[in-house]
């Protein structure tokens, strides 16, 4: 049996470490399956991993000090900021050594890469029989600098998974004269729900990071309209991060306690029941690399409603079909579509059947065999 080793940064809350997680788990029934981590940031992985996946930590009892850094910083402590200071150098100088040696030494078939940094430690350490595999899960967003680095960093791989059609052709073309060859593979759904919301409780929903990209404060904005145009209804939103404060300060502002909830982190199953019994799903993110939530969303047959600057949106979102996707983030289009939507439940119910199937595409079964397509193309290589 071939082994497959995927190179992560931690296994703790992120898009990332549940694309790995869910990697992980469905390859394990086709080969021998390794994760090697740098950090261990909990005492078990966040995501779910089946027991027959090997998880090696590569740097014991060390945890990034980000954090702890800034916060000597911000208190002007000379002490403290020499002290994080030297703990963070040389925490990263033993998260270049461990995982180069590891890739060094590693006897695995294919590695695969989740992040730039070690898709460049892949592509200069690796050993010349490893099939070589970068997987990106951002969007460059515009950025050249960004992307330029991605090109840099994967160019002698050989072969970069993107999660969207839309990347895949970007890096094509931009690394049309180089050696690694580009994919594409969407992310999956770990469970799809075996029947759909009902679509008739007055609930809107919407799930996120609570940090400035997903555009939460356009979001209440939007509800503050809402509460007077539709007070019946009622905004979950669930998510955890650096705005909580900002939002929660806002809600109080605008009178809007009453009408919308802030959830914080929940789990899988809380964040299913809550889509179960919702009937609209509502997006403002500016930027969106995949928009597995609206997979998530999508599939309790929700229609959803995001801006056009969400990348990942572009992608999922037919808009008239399954849902809305409002342009140059006009607040009034977009509420336009919530009233309509509203209003009209066999709109609603349409929208969401239509969503319902838009999800097919995202199945473990298909997403897992344009994978193994891939790892078993490395004969050929």
């Amino acid at each position: 049996m071939k082994k497959v080793s995927i190179l992560a940064l931690h296994l703790g809350y992120g898009g990332i470490e549940r694309c790995i997680a869910s990697l992980a788990n469905m390859l394990v029934s086709y080969y021998e399956v390794e994760i090697l981590c740098v950090y261990q940031l909990y005492e078990k992985p966040v995501f779910d991993i089946s027991e027959k996946v090997t998880i090696r930590y590569l740097v014991k009892n060390r945890k990034p000090n980000r954090d702890a850094f800034r916060q000597a910083l911000s208190n002007k402590k000379i002490v403290s900021i020499i002290k994080e200071g030297m703990s963070g150098i040389k925490t990263l100088y033993l998260r270049k050594r461990n995982m180069i040696e590891a890739i060094q030494k590693n006897d695995a078939d294919i590695m695969i890469a989740t992040r730039d940094i070690f898709d460049e430690w892949l592509s200069l350490y690796g050993n010349e029989n490893v099939f070589k595999i970068g997987w990106e899960h951002n969007h460059h967003h515009q950025n050249e600098k960004y992307a330029h680095e991605i090109v840099r960093s994967c160019k002698n791989l050989d072969a970069l998974v993107l999660v969207s059609k839309d990347l895949q052709k970007f890096y094509q073309k931009a690394m049309h004269a180089t050696h690694c060859k580009c994919f594409y593979i969407p992310n999956t759904l770990e469970k799809i729900p075996k029947t759909t919301a009902k679509l008739d409780q007055k609930r809107f929903v919407s799930v996120g990071r609570l940090s400035p990209e997903k555009g939460y404060q356009d979001l209440l904005s939007i509800a503050s309209f809402l509460a007077i145009k539709h007070p019946s209804w009622h905004l979950d939103i669930v998510g955890d991060g650096e705005e909580k404060e900002k939002l929660e300060k806002m809600i109080e502002e605008k009178h809007l306690s009453s009408y919308v909830t802030l959830h914080g982190f929940q789990n899988s199953d809380y964040i299913a029941k809550l889509l179960h019994r919702s009937s609209i799903y509502l997006m403002t993110s500016y930027t969106e690399s995949f928009g597995i939530v609206l997979l998530e969303a999508m599939s309790h047959g929700l229609p959803c409603i995001a801006y056009h600057s969400a990348e990942g949106a572009r992608e999922i979102i037919q808009s008239g079909y399954n849902g809305y996707l409002i342009k140059n983030r006009n607040q009034n289009a977009y509420l336009k579509k919530v009233d309509d939507l509203v209003k009209d439940a066999s709109m609603r119910k349409q929208l969401g059947k239509n969503a319902r199937e838009s999800i097919k595409p995202y199945q473990k079964e298909k997403v897992v065999s344009k994978w193994i397509s891939l790892l078993e193309s490395e004969k050929k290589k």
